[in-house]
């Protein structure tokens, strides 16, 4: 239909609808004095390159959406446009490969940008001069949080790290203020994969929130904590730190809301039991308001509660490109199947005395083969409690005696105690 249109010109008229913000998102006073920088859109877009360099995922594997065409020209911009030209210079040599022909700056270019930085910097640090000779505490605060926030943009990672250090080596700051320079110093950490330094500014922020810190610096330290338990693969411990703030999220200088909640739903799928699964993942409102972004995910859950063993394990092919492609889960992309496979075929076996090799095949859609060889692999490891008849082409389930359980266990550590006390006895002997 034309523009002309009487129609068209009716509906001119009509106010453009607001979009719809996500409810489930809540801005706070500390949320939104966050630095933008660094930009954690970018890590991921960064980790993306450097698996498609890798071989690790190809263009193909997920949808334009998350892997656009012009993923690697745009991301070079994007940190062009920062000038932070140590990170272009290593995502330029080193992550590029595969990713076709990409324009790049030079490094006169480069050196260009680099004075550029230097006479910025000096600029921010005449003004904290001047802050602290004719003004107050809180202008040099101010201008301390310039110079970090800018070196988080621009410079690379010690320079930043010193910036925030000069910031919190200010007298009588609050430990609210405190708190805001290690979680953001924590970002930077971060962005550039140093996991013992962010880890280390985690548990510093947590134990001041302990001491004293407010309900929203507490809830946002939440969810940085989540995510430092993620890269340490303490998946049960960022499990309940991730159900517990997923209706007030606020970190959107961290990640996405969607991709929150992917990290929400995948280490409880893990950890939950049943029932919790389905009131909390399943059902939460939270979670289902964002099934149409996690398609995938929302898939294998449902599977799982429902007993689809066949969907289940095709939901878990489709879900592999999604963890290599974060920056989070991809270190642990390998674990996070293992588990998942064993969470399967421990739930299917947990129904059942003794099934057939070919029974259980034909519920998952594999070959009996692939099976017996998945499940003897488990089995031998300890994690599945369940014994394969060969000849007779049965799994029998072995339901251990809890009781039993936990008496072989102490009499385990018994052991270990007493053979270190004997040794330490020998020590304390010579």
């Amino acid at each position: 239909m034309s523009k002309d249109t009487p129609m068209e010109d009716a509906d001119a008229t009509k106010p453009t609808p607001k979009p719809v913000k996500n409810e489930n998102i809540m801005p706070s006073a500390s949320a939104d004095d966050a630095s933008k920088y660094p930009d954690m859109k970018l890590a991921q877009s960064i980790h993306r390159l450097s698996m498609i360099s890798s071989g690790k995922l190809q263009v193909g594997d997920l949808s334009s959406k998350i892997l656009p065409d012009d993923l690697a020209a745009a991301t070079m911009k994007r940190i062009l446009s920062d000038q932070n030209t140590s990170l272009y210079k290593h995502v330029r040599d080193s992550m590029l490969k595969g990713a076709g022909d990409v324009s790049t700056a030079s490094d006169d270019e480069l050196a260009k940008l680099d004075e550029i930085n230097t006479k910025t910097m000096e600029e921010l640090e005449a003004k904290v001069i001047d802050s602290r000779e004719n003004a107050g505490e809180m202008e040099v605060l101010s201008d301390r949080f310039d110079v970090a926030r800018f070196a988080a943009k621009s410079l690379n990672k010690n320079e930043t790290y010193d910036s925030y250090q000069k910031v919190m080596d200010l007298p009588k700051l609050s430990s609210g203020k405190v708190i805001d320079s290690l979680m953001e110093c924590s970002r930077v950490s971060s962005f550039y994969g140093d996991s013992k330094k962010n880890k280390e500014l985690i548990e510093k922020a947590v134990k001041l929130a302990e001491d004293g810190g407010d309900w929203d610096r507490r809830n946002r330290l939440k969810v940085y904590n989540a995510l430092s338990k993620i890269l340490a693969r303490d998946t049960k411990g960022a499990a309940t730190l991730l159900i517990d703030c997923i209706s007030t999220f606020s970190c959107n200088e961290l990640c996405s809301y969607t991709d929150f909640v992917l990290y929400a739903v995948i280490c409880n799928v893990l950890h939950l039991p049943r029932t919790d699964l389905k009131t909390k993942i399943i059902d939460g409102p939270d979670v289902r308001s964002t099934v149409a972004d996690l398609p995938v995910v929302s898939s294998l859950v449902n599977a799982l509660y429902e007993c689809d063993y066949k969907s289940y394990l095709s939901s878990m092919v489709d879900i592999q490109p999604i963890l290599v492609a974060d920056r989070f889960l991809q270190p642990h992309a390998g674990y996070i199947m293992r588990e998942l496979y064993v969470l399967g075929y421990k739930q299917f076996l947990d129904s059942y005395k003794s099934v057939t090799l070919e029974s259980m095949a034909s519920s998952f859609g594999v070959s009996p083969q692939y099976l017996d060889l998945q499940l003897s692999r488990f089995i031998a490891a300890g994690r599945l409690t369940a014994k394969i008849d060969k000849f007779g082409g049965v799994v029998e389930t072995n339901r251990p005696d809890k009781k039993n359980a936990q008496y072989r266990d102490m009499i385990q550590k018994g052991d270990l105690l007493l053979n270190r006390i004997q040794k330490l006895a020998r020590v304390v002997d010579l």
